[in-house]
């Protein structure tokens, strides 16, 4: 195994290998789709998984794939956490989200969320990834560098 494979997150290998055996790389949809299973899967204590896809006519974050409970279907780039990642264009930790301003609630079951925003190499802000958990303080550091990898990964299969 190279040094690079040894140093890349399982769970963005995983989509990797899924993208290029199901030979997607050409239809984002299905590979957000897939990847938004993928972390459904793999990773433990979560209880909703997706992305919101920004609408430029629109100015609005849709909700596209995910797994779990029904969710808000548009949600403006000033609101709740998934607005705030979009617009701040940073990664948000919401340890408690009971206590994050604007929280938008979709599960009442959720205490924790992590948005990762997905912006291309040029600046283009495509949506979020966004992840919620029913447990307190649930996604650490380790989580936030390797759900940012996986965007990155995710990135060449849907730019």
């Amino acid at each position: 195994m190279s040094e690079v494979q040894a140093t890349t997150p399982l769970i963005s290998q995983l989509l990797t290998t899924w993208v290029e055996g199901e030979a997607s790389q050409q239809f984002p949809l299905a590979n957000y789709a897939n990847a938004a299973a993928i972390l459904f899967q793999n990773v433990p204590a979560i209880n909703w998984v997706g992305f919101y896809l920004y609408d430029e006519a629109q100015e609005k974050l849709v909700v596209g794939p995910f797994l779990g409970k029904p969710a808000v279907a548009l949600i403006s780039p000033d609101a709740g956490v998934v607005g705030h990642a979009f617009s701040a264009q940073e990664t948000v930790v919401v340890d408690d989200v009971h206590t994050f301003a604007n929280h938008i609630v979709c599960d009442p079951d959720s205490n924790a969320e992590i948005v990762v925003p997905i912006t291309t190499a040029d600046g283009k802000k495509l949506g979020v990834l966004d992840i919620d958990s029913p447990t307190l303080n649930r996604f650490s550091a380790q989580d936030q560098a390797d759900l940012t990898h996986f965007v990155q990964t995710l990135l060449a299969y849907v730019a």
